[in-house]
């Protein structure tokens, strides 16, 4: 890259001093680091497309003679002339407007694979192959994303064979066409269109191909600015004290004093020292931003003060409204399974503070501003066998429940460090999109004996969710201790790549092994102090006289990776 020179010259004085050259490096570069950003979403839509092999091969041949047949795949753009309602204008020899989509749609062609990822803007001939390891992915930005003809055009592989002589287009097989008019209409941002693939010479179809897509959509009522934005910056600083559910998990020991996910839990963990406290968010039925960590919670089919018999029925908190939520009296989902309505037996009378499904808004006005926020993004996700997490396949409309909960939190941020987490990989992008202010981890526990093999290619190795987290320019992986202690070299990978490393785990032994080897910006864990009086729940505040935060009540930068100055 050339040396970027600007002139300046004063209009109305030709003197030698009047023309001042400032030498600014590279374009872009800024210390080293390069500052292009993609930015985002304004006022246009973004649509992705793309083609994989999570589930099955994306490509399905019925015709016998392309059977063995490998192809590659590319997608062109066309956009509808709108029809003119006066005929006589085309015919006085008045210019028609080019359509605006023209102008402004753009095509970005990404794949992304445990070995890192491709980004282009333009095609071969003859498209990309498409590969079982890799995520091939085409992002259109436009400002008429319901008005475009979305064609994909087949290729054999090897061009030797099937090859008409004189053929302007060797190897071509067919086409498949996708109106992108059908996403409004469906009324789904995301999902999954099967499109029959056309034969070149005949109208009958030769096979069909399944595109994942995904519309992302400007914030409604909001507009950010560049007055401050921590998308990719983390301060580097020693390990950080992240209170997980701001006390610790309520269910991972039975013996803590003060439920998970309450007010009263996170003023625990920021009155032990915690810089931050983790906690989940998702909607209610009314759309309120809640706190809770699971799916589902369990109803009882017996008044409280009935004593036998009880029944307890497993509910999706997405189908309660908020006043419903704050009616129940709280009982895990694993209670179906051990039999356990102990819960319901204890007193009626609760502090507020102790209440769960405290909403959003009151989380910003009773916890400090000085005490950080990791807000993980809860979403349904599927597994590799095609069950689904909290038995939900489906969920809300994911533009409609990120932008009311982005609004709560961009609206009662101030000064606040905020720094947004999830298992979704969609989330991950849409939240980079949507706003500049507050940077998002892609949540992954690669490849584990502990939980389940996820469905989408991006969510099963950390390798690949290092490259996926590059692609989207997002600031980092949160990754499991299990697989990083096997394989120490992802951290240096990740962070040679520009993303920031956050680590979580409820062992305390594991975490100090990794630290001894690798520095990580952030841990998270369940385990406390055996003293019964302190019930902070990372690892070096668990380390903490339990009076260490009362000289950090005052300060806004703290020991945390984000600043607000």
């Amino acid at each position: 890259m050339e040396t970027a020179q600007v002139t300046f010259i004063v209009r109305g004085d030709t003197s030698p001093a009047s023309h001042q050259t400032i030498d600014d490096g590279q374009f872009g570069i800024h210390n080293g680091v390069n500052c292009v950003d993609s930015g985002w979403l304004t006022c246009q839509t973004e649509i992705r497309l793309r083609l994989h092999h999570s589930k099955m091969p994306p490509v399905s041949i019925t015709k016998k003679k392309y059977k063995r047949s490998r192809f590659r795949i590319k997608l062109t753009l066309e956009g509808f002339e709108e029809e003119e309602e006066d005929e006589d204008v085309e015919d006085e020899g008045v210019p028609v407007p080019v359509s605006v989509h023209k102008e402004t749609t753009t095509l970005e062609i990404s794949m992304i694979s445990a070995n890192g990822y491709k980004s282009r803007h333009s095609q071969p001939e003859c498209g990309y192959a498409l590969e079982p390891s890799q995520w091939t992915e085409y992002s259109i930005h436009s400002m008429d994303p319901y008005n475009l003809e979305l064609t994909f055009e087949f290729f054999e592989e090897d061009m030797s064979v099937h090859v008409v002589q004189g053929d302007g287009h060797p190897g071509y097989v067919g086409t498949a066409c996708l109106l992108s008019s059908s996403f409004s209409e469906s009324g789904k941002d995301q999902g999954v269109a099967t499109l029959p693939i056309m034969g070149r010479n005949s109208r009958q179809t030769i096979g069909k191909v399944r595109v994942d897509y995904l519309v992302i959509t400007p914030i409604q009522g909001l507009q950010c600015d560049m007055s401050s934005s921590f998308t990719k910056y983390w301060k580097k600083r020693s390990t950080l004290n992240v209170g997980h559910r701001g006390a610790g998990s309520t269910h991972a020991a039975r013996h803590q004093r003060v439920r998970e996910n309450t007010i009263a839990s996170f003023k625990s963990a920021a009155n032990h020292g915690a810089a931050y406290v983790e906690f989940d968010v998702h909607l209610s039925k009314d759309a309120v931003p809640i706190v809770y960590h699971d799916l589902t919670c369990c109803i009882s089919t017996k008044k409280k003060n009935d004593k036998k018999s009880l029944e307890l029925i497993e509910v999706p908190v997405k189908d309660l409204t908020f006043d419903q939520l704050q009616l129940l009296k709280l009982v895990h989902a694993t209670a179906i399974k051990d039999s356990d309505d102990d819960d319901l037996m204890d007193e009626e009378e609760e502090i507020d503070e102790h209440q769960p499904f405290p909403s959003l808004s009151q989380i910003f006005q009773a916890i400090p501003e000085h005490v950080g926020f990791n807000i993980e993004l809860k979403w349904i996700c599927q597994m590799k066998d095609g069950s689904w997490d909290g038995k939900l396949s489906s969920y809300f409309n994911m533009n409609t429940f990120l932008d009311t909960i982005l609004s709560c939190i961009l609206q009662k941020g101030g000064d606040r460090r905020i720094v947004f987490s999830c298992f979704d990989p969609d989330i991950c992008t849409m939240v980079r999109r949507k706003q500049n202010k507050y940077p998002i981890l892609f949540l992954t526990q690669g490849i584990s004996e502990k939980y389940s093999e996820l469905m989408d290619i991006r969510c099963q190795t950390t390798q690949i969710a290092i490259s996926f987290a590059q692609s989207e320019n997002i600031l980092g992986i949160s990754g499991h201790t299990e697989e990083l202690l096997k394989n120490l070299s992802y951290i240096g990978d990740a962070q040679s790549k520009g993303l920031v490393v956050i680590c979580e785990e409820q062992g305390e032994q594991n975490i100090f092994q990794v630290e001894e080897q690798h520095t990580l910006q952030e841990v998270i864990t369940d385990e406390t102090r055996n003293s019964s009086s302190c019930s902070c729940y990372s690892i070096p505040c668990s380390m903490m006289p339990c009076g260490a935060s009362k000289d950090r009540n005052g300060s806004v930068e703290s020991d945390s990776g984000l600043s607000s100055s």
